[in-house]
């Protein structure tokens, strides 16, 4: 694996290259971007493509990649810039990509602005919550995760995103009459560190869940989207959010194994099932599946 780190206006872009350059089988390489979590959510997945050169990247203000903009949100239109400055770095000609979570919806924004620099996406669970039946109820529930990060701190703001996101159905009068959160019996601290910029529990990245994909642009552009969801998602928020982005782009969802992170072993928390889900997308890629 090769780290690089490209200079852009911004932001220092730092990206790692696991396989040559141009690649030696004629495959595009294979991009793998999340939002907020950086490369190293990756490593995993990448692992079980031996065969492909991946590329992974640190979006920036997030991991390694620095900011020089002077500021501290997250846009997907922003972010989508550096992707493609990325791509272009890169000089292997358009990429495959595979985007989960924040970083899907970062993906949505290439295909749409940047046509060329994809030629296959597979958008894993992408949370976009004013799509969904029950949006407004939605913004509701994540403005409480806020509201309890901004009073408690990160273990209860961590306990009450879990709390939501596990949450089946719509958001009902059911949901917001629960008791606050116990972070203990989340197995979060309950400690308050004092400090409130964590990019998923504060407001910093609220542009990222807002964003509307544009089904126009992205139908003209001549990459082929798969919209993915975990089986184990079904009900839940981002299972709910893929269903509305498939719906909105006139598609079905593909169905991969296991949940919102079912490409990571047991290093972040509930670990997925990351030889299945290795599988599914090597099938999705291939379009044997």
């Amino acid at each position: 694996m090769e780290t690089h780190t490209l200079e852009t206006a911004g932001a220092d872009l730092v990206h790692d290259v696991r396989g040559p350059l141009p690649t030696t089988d004629g495959r595009p390489p294979l991009f793998m971007i999340g939002q907020p979590m950086d490369a190293t959510g990756f490593a995993v997945l990448a692992a079980r493509f031996p065969e492909r050169t991946v590329v992974t990247y640190d979006p920036r203000g997030l991991g390694r990649s620095t900011r020089k903009d002077g500021r501290v949100d997250h846009t997907p239109q922003t972010q989508a810039d550096d992707v493609h400055a990325v791509i272009e770095a890169l000089g292997a000609g358009p990429v495959e990509m595979f985007a989960s979570s924040g970083g899907a919806i970062t993906a949505l924004e290439v295909v749409a602005k940047y046509p060329a620099d994809v030629t296959t996406l597979v958008a894993h669970e992408p949370p976009l919550i004013t799509l969904t039946p029950d949006a407004s109820a939605a913004v509701r529930a994540r403005a409480g995760v806020r509201e309890t990060y901004g009073k408690r701190g990160w273990g209860a703001g961590m306990a009450a995103f879990v709390a939501m996101t596990s949450w089946k159905g719509e958001f009902t009068d059911a949901y917001f009459a629960q008791p606050e959160v116990d972070p203990a019996a989340f197995g979060m601290p309950t400690d308050d560190d004092g400090s409130r910029t964590d990019p998923l529990l504060s407001d910093r990245s609220w542009a990222v869940s807002n964003y509307r994909p544009d089904p126009d642009a992205i139908a003209a552009a001549p990459t082929r989207v798969v919209i993915a969801v975990g089986e184990e998602s079904e009900d839940v928020l981002t299972g709910r959010t893929s269903v509305a982005t498939a719906d909105l782009l006139g598609q079905r969802v593909t169905v991969f194994p296991s949940h919102h992170g079912g490409f990571m072993d047991g290093e972040f928390g509930y670990a997925g099932k990351p030889d299945e889900f290795a599988h599914r997308l090597r099938q999705v890629f291939d379009g044997t599946s």
